[in-house]
């Protein structure tokens, strides 16, 4: 009785049909959400959005440059990190008002750069399933987010390492580092005779 099973004349068995390949609207859907998880997952960004620092319609306005971003694409497909990182901090700037200051911005456009070629350019959706699945572990919200009042400084907070400094709660605080920067209007300060301070702004 002959085996079921048949071999390749190098004695291996044959492999399965190939997976039907992607169109090319999935694809693009496909980046299109990669675009909003990535943005959505940038702690500079959640900051701004979480504490409506470009008003009430702040996630709005995320949305809105996660369609500006997978745009550019289409319009100029030679778009580079350093076009990506532009636009994340002119948006940053003009709609949110926030200086970013870690260069955070630097790995985000890297990775939707990454996600484009490897997504549009080479038909691998598993670059979408992977982003997909860091968002939904932390809940479809993106980073976790500890706010002071403006000027106090503002501290992203990576929900893995918090769950490891749990234990530190009631430790006292200091100053939580600086990762982005709101530009604020400073009020005048008036002295016990009702005069009003002029303060030297110092170089950042």
């Amino acid at each position: 009785m002959a085996s079921a099973t048949t071999l390749t004349l190098n004695g291996s068995q044959p492999s399965h049909p190939d997976t039907p390949t992607p169109s090319k609207e999935t694809l693009q859907t496909a980046f299109d959400h990669t675009v909003f998880y990535l943005l959505s997952l940038w702690p500079a960004l959640s900051v701004a959005v979480s504490n409506n620092w470009g008003g009430p319609d702040s996630a709005d306005k995320r949305d809105w440059l996660a369609g500006t971003i997978s745009t550019l694409f289409d319009e100029r497909p030679d778009t580079d990190v350093f076009d990506v990182e532009d636009v994340l901090l002119q948006v940053m700037a003009d709609e949110f008002d926030v200086e970013v200051q870690d260069e955070s911005e630097v790995k985000v456009a890297e990775e939707i750069v990454a996600a484009r070629r490897g997504i549009v350019g080479e038909g691998r959706l598993e670059f979408a399933e992977e982003v997909r699945g860091r968002w939904e572990r932390r809940g479809g919200k993106g980073a976790g987010i500890v706010a002071g009042r403006p000027g106090e400084g503002d501290e992203v907070v990576d929900e893995e390492e918090s769950e490891d400094e749990d234990e530190d709660e009631d430790t006292e605080m200091g100053e939580a580092p600086r990762l982005v920067e709101r530009r604020e209007k400073e009020e005048p300060e008036v002295d016990e005779e009702g005069f009003t301070m002029v303060k030297k702004k110092g170089k950042r």
